[in-house]
């Protein structure tokens, strides 16, 4: 089934316009890389970024199409676009999925990435989450999920994210990609972390508002959580 809607969109390269059967957006408009942006290591020069790895597709609507589906009930896979100034809307599906719910194209749908600055490649990259808040039942299976948040680089080599579809802040190794420890947030984390002390000796905090985003349908809220550091014996 998924191929039968790939072949029904259309797809003439980069840069394909919106159309009336639908347009597929490779990647989708959420990414590749996102508002989250990216974290850079002056120290080690490199860039780390997370990215996703997905198809999405936008049809054209004709003005009172897309006005009569803005009254009733509105998909929820994706969001309209008014395009004010033309006889058209649009609506863009955030992820082009199949009929069990599973997106079209093969996993890892989520990656956190490192680039060396210095040479242009790929350090690593590991699956960034996992499904265990977006299926039905708790898997923790580890496939890398949709996300959309940035990254945060500490001195000491630790990359903080959250941003994937389960409720978690995760620390990585930024020489290895390993990762090291996560927290469990009351709310999605789609947002980037910062980190702060109080005063030079103090203790150092990270902290991430957990709100959640409509888009990804995922546990919404008004948390802001703060976790402490503690410095590692060797």
């Amino acid at each position: 089934m998924c191929r039968e809607k790939l072949a029904a969109l259309r797809y003439d390269g980069p840069f394909t316009p919106p159309s009336f059967e639908g347009t597929l957006i490779v990647p989708s408009y959420v990414g590749g890389s996102n508002w989250g942006s990216a974290a850079y290591d002056p120290r080690r020069h490199l860039l780390v970024l997370n990215l996703n790895r997905g198809a999405s597709s936008a049809r054209l609507l004709p003005r009172d199409e897309w006005e009569r589906e803005l009254r009733g009930p509105r998909r929820r896979d994706g969001e309209y676009g008014a395009q004010l100034g033309t006889p058209y809307g649009v609506y863009r599906e955030h992820v082009l999925m199949g009929p069990l719910g599973v997106p079209c194209t093969p996993p890892p749908w989520g990656l956190l990435v490192a680039v060396d600055m210095e040479t242009g490649e790929k350090k690593w990259q590991v699956p960034l989450g996992t499904i265990r808040d977006a299926a039905p039942l708790p898997l923790p299976i580890r496939l890398g999920v949709p996300n959309m948040g940035g990254p945060l680089v500490t001195a000491s080599g630790l990359v903080f994210i959250a941003a994937a579809l389960d409720n978690y802040l995760r620390a990585f190794d930024i020489e290895t990609g390993e990762e090291l420890w996560k927290g469990r947030l009351p709310a999605g984390g789609q947002a980037t972390p910062m980190t702060y002390r109080l005063r030079p000796d103090g203790k150092q905090y990270v902290v991430i508002a957990a709100g959640g985003h409509g888009a990804f349908l995922n546990d919404l809220g008004d948390h802001v959580v703060a976790f402490a550091l503690k410095e590692r014996r060797r």
